[in-house]
């Protein structure tokens, strides 16, 4: 099973159980495994770079490839992040003694390290080689911007009081958005210098967010699919004609969107995320993750390993 999928470059590169990431430089015809020194499983893969790459998963873990995914190095573990947690607000907590976040964000970190290492990260995405973030269960995050050498917890800059689990996060290119349980949408604010909360009319779970400068899209539980073309003030859903749940999208070579289901079904756009059509495929695999080759076909990931669509129009 695998469950994230990327592009470095040429090559394709899959992530899944048991530690496993394998890569392909014939667009998903041979594939070959990487040297990886952890055998958590593995949720999410992101290269913003051909050869920088970062890979997340169980037990909190943080993966870095510079080699364009053949061979991985740990930076990061749950262990380790309990510890920056408490180290992080401890430190906030001495400067701001009257303030009440801090002793209740520093009982989260010994919470972490009491439990072990066992809490998952959901999703990775790095805007370069040295800025990015990783989203997880409860809240989780944490930003870098050093590539990766030093970690900053960022959970006192969510509009998430509750804590739902942060499953995606995704650049359109003019906003860095995450998608969450219950109908969370955070947007990042630049003057604020945090995720601020974007109401959506639906309270199920979003499962991903993509789009391209002035849309956005986010879809999830039951063939939910939301559009936006004004920021996220305003929210149009899309009919898709289906109720399994969507989990995973891209945008293809084309500029259309591609959004796939645990089903296996394929919705596609033309141009714009307005309106969605399905297509036929020949094999129905539950799709955890997509992307599209250099050769311009479709590589999708799910419960049966990576297999390789024709790219229909």
């Amino acid at each position: 099973p695998l469950s994230g999928t990327a592009r470095a470059g040429e090559r394709v590169i899959a992530v899944g159980q048991r530690g496993h990431i394998v890569f392909s430089d014939d667009a998903g015809k041979h594939w070959q495994q990487a040297a990886v020194p952890v055998s958590a499983d593995l949720t999410a893969v992101n290269f913003p770079t051909a050869t920088q790459g970062w890979a997340v998963g169980n037990d909190g873990v943080v993966l870095h490839s510079s080699d364009a995914g053949a061979t991985w190095h740990k930076q990061l573990d749950g262990l380790q992040i309990g510890a920056l947690l408490v180290e992080h607000y401890s430190a906030l907590a001495s400067a701001e003694p009257g303030n009440e976040q801090w002793p209740l964000l520093v009982a989260e970190g010994q919470r972490l390290t009491e439990q072990g290492a066992d809490k998952p990260l959901l999703d990775v995405w790095f805007a370069n080689d040295k800025t990015g973030y990783v989203v997880g269960v409860f809240n989780l995050i944490l930003r870098t911007d050093d590539g990766g050498q030093s970690w900053a917890p960022f959970q006192d800059r969510t509009d998430n009081p509750q804590g739902f689990h942060l499953n995606a996060i995704a650049s359109t290119g003019d906003a860095l958005y995450i998608a969450g349980e219950q109908g969370l949408l955070l947007k990042w604010d630049d003057n604020a210098q945090r995720f601020a909360a974007v109401p959506t009319p639906y309270q199920g779970s979003f499962f991903g967010v993509l789009g391209k400068p002035g849309e956005v899209l986010v879809y999830g539980l039951r063939g939910n699919v939301l559009r936006s073309t004004d920021g996220g003030l305003n929210w149009t859903a899309l009919e898709t004609g289906l109720h399994v749940s969507i989990t995973a999208g891209l945008i293809d070579a084309h500029g259309n969107y591609r959004l796939f289901t645990q089903g296996g079904q394929m919705l596609v756009s033309q141009g714009t995320g307005a309106q969605m059509r399905l297509l036929r495929q020949p094999v129905s695999t539950p799709v955890a993750g997509a992307t599209q080759s250099a050769a311009g076909a479709l590589v999708v990931a799910g419960s049966r390993g990576a297999q390789t669509l024709a790219l229909e129009p």
